[in-house]
């Protein structure tokens, strides 16, 4: 096998996903003069998670996803998460209506769209748990906006697709955001991409397959192999970042910091209906969520979402959820047995044995028929016909399992981000609601592993005219939030 001498960058992010581009971009914006590589397993980026037929495409701001508002057992609804997840997706749309002016970017036409988010709750128990949560939501500024209904007439307008065929005695409510959106993740990582590549010292290597990774001086030596040839090369960088969706996980493995030591993961498979007959897809212009199922993970949150792909609108419907080994879609089902170390196994044991809800959801899952699936969305769209549905795989989410004093071991839903205590690499795990508050994620990154830039007048000069209002002042103070909102509402071409 051929073996290249050693190269030399700054940085080394692994993994051609919405995760590796922000954060190329971001960092390229901070300082023109870094030298960054992105090395890709894939023949393409966006082949993974960020791919839009591998995720559901909701911008998420906790408009319409019920599992960000848990009722605790006093009756009260937290609306922390909901807030939280809200402000980071507007730190993410600041971000993108910063590229639109840059030249070579593009338009935001081509990933994101505005769709109304609906949350619909069916039963005497959730209606009430419903308004409970309007109430609660519509007192913050960022869901002031927010309209709550039980009259089936004002749902027929809503969501005129769900509505006929239903009995009329059924117990529904729903609540109704304007400002909701579609996002093509898989367009948007991209254009990310092809706007990286008019910089210098920026090159992104497809076919690449991360072999070792090895700490060489303050740095590290990154071996990669080229998968259609079997050529070999090391890089050397100071700085690497794993941001291989479920593949980040064996690499922090790979990597031997102390930081990654006891974390594992449970893989979910996930599946859709999809339907492109349009003139089912022009009676349903919202992305509809609901209640999901007793022990199910909340990424299985049942919901009907119109989708924007490639300029063609579709409906799908999920997801089901289903059990596979693999860490991603076009991965080995040797990945999670290949995952198990001294470290994370009794982490893992315990959160066998603490989540036995979830074993019996998967199982159950995994045994549907199409008709079982059918009749699923027949609770959403009484008049469904099995014709005009087709079943679309869905992309690999790792769940995260880590140690837990009390418990031994936790089931984690989420992202989260680990870094060696240096700053000199770092990588991020989980799922759901990862893409949509990806520019925060990267940020809280750069302020972890690069205080002292982060910090400097350069770089928080240019961190300051990116994003006018970071996540505590959005949350705190309702006219900033109106005013920057509007402002890249207005840039990214949004019209609620």
């Amino acid at each position: 096998m051929a073996q290249h001498d050693s190269e030399a960058v700054d940085m080394v992010l692994v993994g051609a996903g919405i995760m590796s581009a922000t954060l190329a971009v971001l960092l390229k914006e901070l300082d023109p003069e870094i030298r960054l590589e992105i090395v890709e397993l894939q023949e393409a980026g966006a082949v993974e998670s960020s791919n839009p037929w591998n995720n559901a495409g909701t911008g998420h701001a906790g408009l319409c996803e019920l599992n960000y508002t848990p009722e605790a057992a006093d009756g009260s609804i937290d609306i922390k998460k909901a807030v939280t997840i809200n402000t980071q997706f507007e730190v993410s749309k600041q971000f993108w209506a910063h590229l639109c002016d840059r030249e070579g970017f593009g338009s935001a036409k081509t990933f994101i769209n505005a769709v109304p988010h609906l949350s619909f709750v069916r039963g005497a128990k959730n209606v009430p748990y419903l308004h409970k949560r309007y109430e609660a939501l519509r007192s913050h500024h960022a869901f002031a906006d927010m309209v709550y209904t039980e009259d089936r007439a004002t749902m027929a307008d809503w969501m005129p697709l769900m509505m006929p065929g239903r009995a009329a005695d059924e117990p529904i409510a729903a609540t109704r955001a304007m400002n909701g959106t579609d996002v093509n993740f898989g367009a948007l990582t991209n254009q990310l991409l092809q706007y990286l590549a008019l910089k210098p010292g920026v090159s992104v290597s497809y076919n690449q397959r991360v072999t070792d990774l090895e700490r060489s001086g303050k740095g590290w030596r990154v071996k990669v192999k080229d998968t259609r040839g079997g050529a070999e090369r090391d890089i050397q960088a100071g700085f690497v970042f794993l941001g291989a969706g479920g593949g980040a996980l064996p690499l922090l493995q790979m990597s031997g910091i102390k930081e990654g030591k006891g974390f594992g993961g449970f893989p979910v498979s996930g599946q859709w209906l999809r339907c492109d007959n349009q003139e089912i897809v022009k009676q349903h212009q919202a992305k509809v969520y609901s209640l999901a199922a007793v022990g199910a993970p909340p990424m299985s949150v049942p919901h009907l979402d119109t989708r924007v792909v490639d300029g063609k609108k579709s409906l799908l419907f999920g997801p089901y959820a289903g059990f596979t080994t693999k860490f991603l879609k076009y991965g080995s089902p040797l990945d999670l047995p290949m995952s198990i170390r001294p470290g994370n196994l009794k982490p893992m044991l315990a959160v066998a044995r603490d989540n036995m809800d979830l074993t019996r959801y998967l199982i159950r899952e995994v045994r549907q028929s199409m008709q079982d699936r059918l009749e699923t969305l027949r609770g959403f769209y009484p008049e469904a016909k099995a014709e005009d549905w087709r079943l679309e795989v869905a992309g690999q989410r790792v769940q995260i399992i880590k140690k837990d004093p009390k418990k031994g071991g936790i089931l984690q839903f989420g992202t989260e981000l680990v870094a060696a205590r240096d700053g000199s690499i770092a990588a991020l795990l989980g799922a759901s609601p990862g893409a949509s508050v990806t520019v925060s994620i990267m940020l809280e990154l750069i302020e972890r592993c690069f205080p002292e830039k982060a910090q400097s007048q350069a770089w928080a000069s240019k961190l300051a005219e990116i994003f006018p209002a970071r996540e505590k002042l959005l949350a705190a103070d309702a006219e900033v939030y109106r005013e920057v909102t509007a402002r890249s509402d207005e840039r990214l071409g949004l019209s609620y």
